[in-house]
């Protein structure tokens, strides 16, 4: 049986490139002239509180990220992402920085579903990430069905630097399902996972499987706010983490 030690060894790098921005996306972009600005937040109650390979620990580690969108067109945006990190006995940190163009069809093709795909490359310092550069693609395909809201992110992501990128381009497929129990308020569940390399999945111990119950407030046009608590389900995940997102835009 593989140790503990391995185990975080091949989950915690891959696990902290993507808990700085915890989100299923939708497939609209932000209107022309428009900018986003978001605030996602979250905190491990329960995480690995072991170093392995000069990593930090993130059990009790807070994240902020700030997240800065512009749209360009009907179909076209830039996103900006500066990740932080707070912890006991490191401080505050700048953990690194992320650019994510995305295009989408636009709706006067009358497609019966909405589709996008992002691309989002950028840098993580080595104290939070063994992959130093990465790269991620995210198809995009969400549907609403009457009350029911469905998004459909299977990315797939690869290490440009460091020890991963022998690993070549990993499955991380992303799910959510909503449900409008009014106008301004919707409930369901969101999934995330990391299965591993697209050449030959990991082990189910060693996969990121988490899911959160998720509420959504659409209180004006131009707010968005997403909160959820998110449950590990293998070893290879952190048992616990409680995420918001707050958005506000505006006209440039």
């Amino acid at each position: 049986m593989r140790s503990p030690l391995l185990l975080l060894l091949f989950c915690i790098p891959l696990f902290c490139q993507n808990n700085y921005e915890i989100q299923v996306y939708p497939y609209e972009t932000v209107a022309p002239h428009q900018t986003m600005i978001e605030l996602h937040s979250n905190f491990t109650f329960e995480g690995f509180k072991t170093s392995v390979d000069g990593l930090y620990p993130d059990n009790h580690q807070l994240h902020e990220t700030i997240e800065i969108t512009h749209g360009f067109t009907d179909w076209f945006e830039t996103g900006f992402y500066i990740f932080t990190s707070a912890q006991s006995g490191v401080g505050w940190d700048w953990v690194g920085d992320h650019i994510r163009p995305r295009f989408r069809i636009p709706e006067s093709w009358k497609w019966p579903v909405g589709v996008s795909i992002s691309n989002e490359i950028g840098y993580q310092r080595r104290p939070y990430s063994t992959a130093l550069w990465d790269w991620e693609i995210r198809p995009i395909i969400d549907k609403q069905i009457g009350p029911w809201y469905l998004s459909f992110n299977p990315a797939f992501d690869r290490a440009l630097q460091g020890p991963d990128t022998k690993r070549g381009f990993e499955f991380s497929p992303d799910f959510k399902i909503g449900y409008d129990f009014t106008k301004k308020i919707n409930g369901g569940f969101e999934y995330y996972g990391a299965l591993g390399p697209v050449t030959g999945f990991d082990p189910f111990r060693d996969q990121m499987q988490q899911i959160f119950p998720t509420i959504d407030l659409n209180l004006s046009p131009n707010w968005e706010f997403n909160f959820g608590v998110g449950v590990g389900l293998t070893g290879g995940t952190e048992h616990l983490i409680v995420k918001m997102i707050l958005g506000y835009r505006f006209k440039i």
